[in-house]
């Protein structure tokens, strides 16, 4: 391991120790700090991120999710001062219980220690990232992408310096070099690190996860459907289709499939129809592509191949399945999903009911958009990001989910019999 990264972890697992015996009231008051300090330095972190966005195409689909601006850093503050608001979850009581031995036995709620976060072209996971591991009394390791060079270390340098004016070891906060290099050094380091978190596209958590030596708790792309089933609402359809393929194109809740019956096929125009507003492409199977032709806009009409199913798009892009039951839609969430997020639309009970139960995401909808999914939204404040495993954390990611457990046994003097 290079010298200058193992230092830098050894001094993310010493800083960690020092939360240990922090009061939630010097927690508060220092993210509190840190919100009024991004506040009065907003500009600086838009001039550092403007470096950034010189340097990537417009085209990018990564450009939005790179892109700061005066509104976006004023949700972060507001996100920040969300997590103020929450309970602390390090020292919570999960079970309590005495055995007929006279032992007493407590099941308390305590931090990982050292979180690894390695994500790609979004600086806000900065801020997310630190308000959540702080309060939950961990100490974050943080591996940004490039493209994001001049935006972390402007980030990461506003909370270092608040840290080291209220006394505290700026070292609960570290920033990793941008060498490749210090990716593979993150991913082996056991002895300093206790979990990795990766934020960001299919590839890079395939890679952490296959070369990972600790601990992963994977938060997956986001391959999206919303299925209208026969019995749904086509106003209910119409909104939430619109409203979760173009609220925000670029992030993974968005919607990347409708799939819809094939009786309601004359609906699909109408369902459709204000996608072209924002320039929407559609990858239609031939039904869909035969109802839409000659209505939805001839240079945004494409006819879908096999590929685009399964596509996290992360553009202005959207696919359409057409199905003759809800089993089909099911069987095809089950092959092409990635057990982020998916939707149903359905007025009836019986169908709403069977597909929450059988389709296996992190969060099922039924007639509301896919764009909920989000820490905030959850009332966690901000998110560390959507967890589509099954193993400890599944769906948003926040206060609570930092935490592991840790059996306090109190006795008088008990010894077991052999």
């Amino acid at each position: 391991m290079d010298d200058d990264t193992k230092q830098l972890l050894e001094a993310a697992q010493v800083a960690s120790r020092s939360l240990i015996l922090l009061k939630e009231e010097e927690i508060n008051n220092i993210l509190e700090a840190i919100a009024k300090e991004t506040e009065s330095k907003i500009f600086y972190i838009l001039e550092e991120n403007s470096k950034d966005l010189q340097r990537m195409d417009k085209e990018n689909p990564k450009y939005d999710r790179l892109k700061l601006t005066e509104d976006r850093i004023k949700g972060i503050v507001s996100d920040i001062r969300n997590v103020v608001s929450l309970p602390g979850p390090a020292g919570r009581i999960l079970e309590e219980k005495t055995l007929p031995n006279g032992l007493h036995l407590t099941k308390k709620a305590v931090p990982f220690g050292v979180i690894g976060i390695i994500f790609e072209a979004r600086p806000n996971v900065c801020f997310d990232v630190f308000s959540l591991c702080f309060k939950s009394g961990n100490a974050c390791v943080l591996k940004g992408g490039s493209d994001a060079y001049f935006s972390n270390r402007a980030i990461v340098e506003i909370i270092r310096n608040v840290l080291d004016e209220h006394g505290l070891n700026p070292n609960i906060c570290v920033l990793l070099s941008n060498d490749k290099e210090a990716v593979k050094e993150l991913l082996g380091a056991r002895e300093y690190v206790d979990v990795i978190i990766p934020r960001g596209g299919q590839s890079l958590i395939n890679f952490v996860r296959e070369n990972a030596r600790i601990p992963v708790i994977e938060t997956g792309a986001g391959v999206c459907h919303t299925y209208v089933h026969s019995s749904g609402n086509k106003d209910f359809a119409r909104n939430i289709v619109y409203n979760s393929k173009t609220r925000r194109v670029s992030v993974c809740n968005t919607l990347d499939c409708l799939i819809v019956d094939k009786d309601r096929l004359p609906d699909l125009y109408y369902i459709c129809e204000e996608l072209k507003n924002d320039n929407v492409t559609i990858y239609a199977d031939k039904y869909a592509f035969e109802e839409l032709k000659g209505k939805y806009p001839e240079n945004l009409l494409k006819e879908a191949v096999t590929e685009d199913f399964g596509t996290e798009f992360l553009d202005y892009k959207m696919a359409i399945k057409t199905v003759y039951s809800i089993n089909e839609a099911i069987d095809h969430i089950t092959e092409y999903g990635s057990k982020h997020s998916e939707a149903i639309i359905a007025d009836d009970e019986s169908a709403v009911q069977l597909f929450q139960s059988l389709v296996d995401a992190a969060c099922v909808y039924a007639n509301a958009s896919t764009a909920f999914t989000d820490g905030a939204q959850f009332g966690m404040g901000a998110e560390i990001g959507i967890s589509t495993q099954k193993l400890h954390a599944r769906g948003p990611m926040a206060l609570n989910e930092l935490c592991s457990y840790k059996w306090i046994v109190d006795g008088n003097g008990q010894t077991r019999n052999p």
